[in-house]
């Protein structure tokens, strides 16, 4: 028989023997008055003035030697050793503590203690079962490789990881870090935010028009009300009309949702920040961008410096400033200033780069970027002067028809932030909008779609704005030293298993 079916086996028949004793396996209420970590930090006061205490948690280890048992107990704030004896907590209840197993979840009332060899320990009067454990934990296994502990049980599989991540944050429990800094990191964003002034708001999911972004929608459809609806891609537009209703700063921590592949940096499903300032413009959102992130290191850290890979990423501001065209002739020695497309075709043709069908002169600049330049910048750097076609949502740049007031924040080879100075004339993002269209019957998907709505709605007049992104999950990336999207997302899109 299989060891697993094996060990299930016996596992019920030790349910069935609770049963037959009348002793709940499932109860709906703990009695627990301390968390573990309560005892371990005032172990002087208990031993010098023994009290009864209930504690509850997971047991992790256990032995039994005829009339006396060892175990340790964990809770989410730390593991104490559990002593068991029969002449203590009695027949019956000493018969209890025989059905537990690894796994189970249990309340022991008792008193913490000194055992002979002198470990802190938990003396308990009773014991009960909290929740039977039917299936076995998998066993970490471990062995020396050239002076070194390496594991090699089946849950230092990465893929298996994140398909079964309840299993891996109890067998890798430093990976909960990982969570617990996202937390603080979302914790501390919103904190910063709302200090200066900016309100926190939601706005709909499920779009009957998507956009403010470059991208593929998820579609569905309501029953009630017969109509197509898309999950968003960004919260953009519905951010802008709160601008032009009256807020003059508004955010929201949301998730985003876009068709597209599947990548170390790239999930279906993600966590984004957009967040919009009236009356301001793209320099106000560097200066947020660069002072929130640097912050926000400081108050995790205490330093600006973090350890990246092989790097030490310095967020101290500011930040390093440079336009598209500068870092492209820096990388490439060629100069792109003039925009001339025969120019840039005949460039990436002597490289043997494929020029995209249907791809204008801001296209395949933005070509030009993401092969020669993104990669190397490691340190924090602005980057700004993007071309128009790939910023429909973003103001000109005054004196040019080429260039929009854009930055994208790029670290350790990977964009974190997006911003503009906003878009508020009307008329000039309708032929935006509309060129978008044409692209998108010339089978470019990801050409924004004309929002009519939207489009109302500015007519009404938006006030000068500042507009800012960040992709939450690649900061805690960085903040984490992870070079995986899915070591920050405790449940990752997986491919169905075949």
């Amino acid at each position: 028989m299989d060891n697993t079916k094996q060990m299930i086996g016996l596992r019920k028949q030790k349910l069935q023997k609770l049963n037959s004793m009348n002793i709940p396996a499932y109860p709906g209420k703990c009695n627990r008055t301390h968390k573990i970590s309560s005892l371990l930090e005032n172990e002087k006061e208990f031993i010098d003035n023994p009290a009864t205490v209930v504690i509850a948690g997971r047991l992790k280890q256990m032995r039994r030697m005829g009339k006396v048992g060892f175990g340790n107990v964990e809770d989410d704030s730390g593991r104490i050793q559990l002593y068991v004896s029969r002449e203590v907590v009695g027949t019956d209840n000493y018969e209890v503590f025989k059905l537990f197993d690894l796994g189970d979840f249990v309340e022991i009332e008792g008193t913490p203690f000194y055992t002979k060899t002198g470990e802190y320990s938990m003396k308990a009067s009773s014991v009960r079962m909290l929740a039977k454990n039917m299936r076995p934990i998998p066993t970490v296994k471990e062995k020396e490789v050239d002076g070194k502990v390496v594991r090699f049980d089946e849950f230092a599989d990465i893929e298996l990881r994140f398909r079964k991540r309840y299993l891996d944050l109890l067998l890798n429990p430093d990976n909960k870090d990982n969570f617990i800094i996202r937390a603080k990191l979302i914790s501390f964003i919103r904190s910063y935010l709302e200090e200066k002034g900016f309100l926190e708001v939601e706005t709909p999911i499920l779009q009957p028009l998507y956009g403010g972004a470059n991208a593929r929608p998820f579609i569905t459809h309501h029953n009630t009300l017969d109509m197509q609806l898309y999950l968003r891609i960004a919260t953009e537009l519905y951010l802008k009309r709160l601008i032009i209703g009256g807020f003059e700063k508004v955010y929201e921590i949301g998730k985003n949702f876009r068709n597209e592949g599947m990548d170390r940096t790239h999930n279906p499903e993600f966590t984004a920040i957009e967040l919009y300032q009236a009356y301001t413009d793209l320099e106000g959102m560097m200066e947020l961008t660069e002072n929130m992130i640097s912050d926000a290191a400081k108050n995790l850290y205490g330093t600006t410096d973090l350890k990246f890979r092989d790097y030490t990423v310095s967020l101290e501001t500011p930040f390093r400033r440079a336009t598209m065209i500068e870092l492209i002739e820096e990388y490439t020695k060629e100069d792109f200033s003039d925009f001339d497309r025969d120019k840039i075709v005949s460039f990436m043709k002597s490289k043997e780069i494929e020029v995209p069908e249907n791809a204008g002169t801001g296209k395949l600049i933005e070509e030009l970027f993401e092969i020669f330049v993104e990669e190397n910048l490691i340190q924090p750097t602005f980057v700004t002067d993007y071309p128009l076609e790939i910023s429909p949502l973003a103001k000109k740049k005054p004196g040019s028809d080429d260039i929009v007031e854009r930055f994208e924040l790029f670290i350790t080879g990977n964009e974190y932030a997006n911003a503009f100075t906003e878009l508020n004339d009307p008329t000039d993002q309708r032929q935006r909008f509309e060129a978008q269209a044409k692209l998108r019957e010339s089978g470019d998907l990801e050409a924004n779609v004309v929002d009519e709505d939207f489009l109302e709605a500015m007519e009404y007049g938006m006030p000068p704005t500042g507009g800012l992104g960040i992709g939450i999950d690649r900061l805690v990336m960085l903040f984490t030293n992870n070079t995986s999207i899915k070591e920050v997302l405790l449940f990752p899109q997986m491919k169905k298993e075949v």
